[in-house]
């Protein structure tokens, strides 16, 4: 178990923020680990196309051939190699997941992002990723399958919520004053 590390986990529905709260964390110095990039490696490596459908498949036949754990597994040594001992983890989908993290680096705290899903579909459909949805109805069915995994158990049990339902700016703002509170804490 690694104490030298604090370690922040990102959790939330697909558009609440995730990756604007990982800018601003980058932004003042944190290192980005993004766990949607092994499932995205792992769909290119299987010569699919990414789009939310192939994508979606592979999250969950990675899950059902190595358990709930094999995401969160494939990073812990990603995170061990970076010099850095500030680290943000981007894409925790559910407890398993946040109990790896807990046991593999003392000082990891859980964070939710929350948006509305009004907010978050037109998010989504404007952010232009390949796997991003087009429809509302894709959109819902993303949803439905992160919730499957278990993320709505990861957002509720999470130690801090920040709602981001306003300018990116702001949340930004939000963002770096929250990690320079949690981080002097844990500093303690």
């Amino acid at each position: 178990m690694s104490a030298d590390k604090f370690v922040v986990g990102l959790t939330g529905m697909p558009g609440a923020g995730k990756s604007v709260f990982v800018e601003a964390a980058k932004e003042i110095g944190y290192v980005a680990v993004t766990m949607g990039d092994v499932i995205r490696e792992e769909t290119k490596k299987r010569g699919l196309e990414l789009n939310p459908q192939n994508v979606g498949k592979v999250m969950l036949d990675l899950r059902k051939a190595g358990g709930d754990n094999v995401i969160a597994e494939k990073c812990v040594p990603k995170i061990e190699a970076q010099v850095s001992n500030r680290i943000v983890i981007d894409g925790l989908r559910s407890l398993n997941e946040v109990e790896v993290f807990k046991a593999s680096f003392v000082g990891f705290k859980l964070v939710a992002v929350h948006a509305p899903s009004d907010v978050r579909f037109v998010r989504l459909s404007q952010r232009g990723r390949s796997d991003d949805p087009k429809t509302f109805d894709v959109f819902h069915e993303r949803d439905m399958r992160e919730l499957s995994v278990g993320l709505g158990n990861a957002i509720a049990l999470s130690e801090y919520v920040l709602v981001n339902d306003s300018s990116i700016e702001l949340f930004k703002a939000e963002v770096q004053k929250f990690l320079e509170w949690a981080e002097a804490k844990w500093k303690q």
